[in-house]
């Protein structure tokens, strides 16, 4: 039967986020006001803002606001660009224009729910690549070669990924795109965590024909609240995008487009705060690794989140509610991706928090090793 599987993750954090001491699973570097975006790059928003008719707004989007988002890429025109209320709305529209039941899509796990649980409730197929944590978490092309069928319409992918940070790389993208190319299939990318190092890889809708890059606001650029997100593609999928949108969001609100025209307009500079924040998180947990021998993981290269690999037996949403009642400390459990004995872990919050947090991880862990003993 055709149904809509409960959001592990989202639900997780939905019940348990708001009530924590330490939380070291945001995906969203530390985010701002608007009164601190007003310091960091000098205007006066609240000025524009209050005498702004609250409208709906230009409808598919203004075109300021679709310039600053082409600014991200390395080819397009407003044409390949629909806005969105945030990347999961993206990722929602562009699965509901070109997915229909009877057809297959292939994804990565652990990853992101939606790009499987999403289509098949609307009567897809799926198949999950299971990522090698061995491997650093990266997927290689034979992966999809064995999993492709004749009804194979599109790989839906996450880069960098959540929950590992994994980047596919533009060696492997290549070797994706030639795969898709023979196919006709679509490769969908969540880049919603691209932005702290793009030489990595160019973004999909750069690369591909029938390449689909979504993103938003929320995680490398601070501002979750706007849930502002964005599909660049092929024009003749915009278009339909832009006719379904009529059905589902109409606008983003005038707030909202003049917002997020004003944060990509000062990428670098928002960048570069969240780009020190990251930098020094990393670091933070780079030492504590060094330390603590019960616990290790891939650091990824970009993104803004990790997945921790602990090393003793208890299942990690039993380690995530003791670990949050007995001290405040909030994890995502690997459970929620399908991944036992696992945590994701945020580079996005203060410092002190980071520091304190871990150590308070740490402290909690040999205790209850010792007890367990």
């Amino acid at each position: 039967d055709v149904y809509l599987k409960e959001f592990d993750v989202e639900t997780w954090m939905t019940n348990h986020e708001q009530n924590c001491q330490y939380n070291l699973a945001d995906t969203c570097v530390s985010d701002m006001s608007i009164h601190e975006l007003e310091s960091l790059i000098q205007k006066d928003l609240m000025g524009d803002l209050m005498h702004m008719r609250m409208d709906y707004g230009p409808i598919t989007g203004s075109d300021s606001l679709k310039d600053a988002i082409l600014s991200l890429y390395k080819t397009g025109t407003r044409d390949n660009v629909a806005v969105a209320h945030g990347a999961i709305n993206a990722n929602e529209h562009v699965m509901d224009t070109l997915l229909n039941k009877g057809d297959h899509i292939i994804a990565l796990t652990p990853s992101y729910e939606q790009f499987y649980s999403y289509p098949a409730s609307l009567g897809c197929d799926y198949d999950l690549i299971e990522l090698d944590e061995d491997n650093n978490w990266e997927p290689v092309i034979e992966d999809f070669k064995k999993l492709i069928k004749p009804e194979t319409k599109m790989f839906i992918l996450n880069s960098p990924n959540n929950p590992t940070g994994t980047v596919i790389r533009q060696s492997l993208m290549e070797k994706l795109i030639e795969l898709a190319r023979s196919h006709s299939i679509y490769i969908l990318v969540d880049e919603i965590y691209r932005g702290m190092n793009n030489t990595l890889c160019d973004s999909i809708s750069d690369m591909y024909e029938l390449g689909i890059a979504t993103a938003s606001l929320s995680k490398v650029y601070s501002f979750a609240g706007l849930r502002l997100g964005w599909i660049k593609g092929p024009k003749e999928l915009i278009d339909e995008i832009n006719f379904r949108r009529d059905y589902t969001i109409i606008s983003t609100g005038p707030w909202n487009d003049y917002l997020a025209t004003v944060v990509l307009e000062n990428k670098d500079i928002i960048l570069d705060r969240s780009r020190h924040i990251i930098v020094e998180n990393k670091r933070i947990l780079k030492e504590w690794l060094e330390k603590e021998d019960l616990v290790e993981c891939v650091i990824p290269e970009d993104g803004t989140v990790c997945f921790l690999h602990y090393l003793f037996d208890m299942p990690s949403k039993e380690v995530c509610e003791k670990l949050q009642n007995d001290t405040g400390v909030f994890f995502v459990p690997g459970m929620a991706f399908n991944k036992e004995y696992h945590l994701r872990f945020g580079f996005t919050s203060d410092s002190k928090i980071i520091k304190e947090g871990l150590e308070t991880f740490s402290s909690w862990i040999h205790s209850h090793i010792k007890e367990a003993d």
